[in-house]
């Protein structure tokens, strides 16, 4: 064997064993890498980072901000790391909370998955769609402003199948999360897909039975959950409802009159009673061309499944509980002992 034959095999074997040893070297380093946390944990757990990805944003400047904002050690070794896992170009924009605590394993897993900082948004019940609106806004998601223009669209409104003017009623009062960036369509969505998923078939049928539309369903029920957040009373105050549109007399109910005033300043007054609206159930007769609130399970159910009472009045006794009678004499004396003042 000539020697430039020996030298080329010898320096082709060098080259292998250094091209191996660098190779083992790099995962060794990478595996060491993608195991250790920028920094340590504080008291409570870890100190977290608000980080915004915006869409085409280069994966170079993802891992310069990362560093600069102390979440992620060496970006170019980071940056390697992602590109080797071929992870660079499935990053997904968005608002994300990070912490110097996590491995970059954990920080390109959570930028992969998309796993973006959700905002918590609770509605509670009996919550209308201008308080519906406040609460979105607070929550950081958008404006009142975009939330009730979206609420009050009726294309939008009889597109969800929908046979109502707004998404009044429709609201379902629960705890929600979404991302920064969610549309306030993408909200209302979630809401009514959630009412249509708890509002289920045997629901539906109850209320045909019932003889009531589900428009009107939703209506009556966001009715009684304005009139008493106690929970036994709300078949009790259903039953009355129902009896008076039995007899075909008028609902009398404040909060629908309330519901019908602009800008109501918290006193209901004898004025606002002989006020002629489509709310003011002291005027119309039967129910109010829509509801005045979001009500919960639990109303829509008081509505489906009343209370079996002759009852046709009901007044407050101030300690959130109702005093109920079956006729206005025996009302009329409740209204003086409990209340001294108007009849309901």
């Amino acid at each position: 064997m000539k020697l430039s034959k020996k030298i080329i095999i010898a320096a082709t074997l060098f080259f292998t064993v250094f091209m191996i040893a660098a190779l083992l070297w790099v995962m060794h380093e990478l595996t060491i890498y993608k195991s250790r946390p920028a920094g340590p944990a504080d008291i409570t757990g870890n100190i977290k980072k608000t980080v915004i990805i915006h869409n085409s944003q280069r994966f170079s400047s993802t891992c310069k901000m990362l560093h600069q904002e102390g979440i992620i050690l060496k970006p170019e070794i980071f940056k390697f790391y992602a590109r080797f896992k071929e992870y660079d170009k499935k990053i997904k924009a968005g608002e994300y909370l990070l912490s110097p605590a996590m491995t970059p394993e954990k920080i390109l897993s959570i930028l992969v998955g998309g796993q973006v900082h959700l905002y918590k948004l609770t509605i509670p019940e009996g919550y209308n769609i201008w308080q519906t609106a406040s609460a979105v806004e607070k929550a950081g998601l958008c404006t009142k402003e975009n939330f009730i223009k979206s609420a009050t669209d009726v294309s939008m409104v009889h597109s969800m199948g929908i046979d109502a003017e707004t998404f009044e009623g429709y609201l379902f009062p629960d705890t929600y999360y979404f991302p920064k960036d969610v549309s306030p369509e993408k909200i209302i969505s979630a809401m009514v897909g959630h009412f249509n998923t708890l509002f289920t078939s045997p629901l539906r049928k109850r209320a045909k039975k019932t003889g009531l539309t589900l428009h009107q369903t939703v209506t009556l029920a966001s009715i009684i959950e304005k009139e008493t957040g106690a929970e036994s009373e709300r078949a009790v105050i259903s039953s009355v409802f129902h009896n008076r549109l039995k007899k075909r007399m008028r609902l009398e109910s404040d909060p629908t009159v309330i519901y019908g005033i602009k800008n109501f300043n918290g006193n209901i007054t004898r004025k606002d009673l002989a006020k002629v609206t489509p709310y003011n159930t002291y005027k119309i007769k039967g129910l109010p061309p829509g509801p005045i609130a979001n009500p919960g399970l639990e109303a829509i159910k008081a509505v489906l499944y009343p209370a079996d009472t002759r009852f046709l009045y009901f007044v407050s006794k101030k300690n959130g509980l109702h005093h109920f009678s079956t006729n206005i004499k025996e009302h009329n004396r409740a209204v003086r002992k409990y209340q001294m003042r108007r009849k309901r």
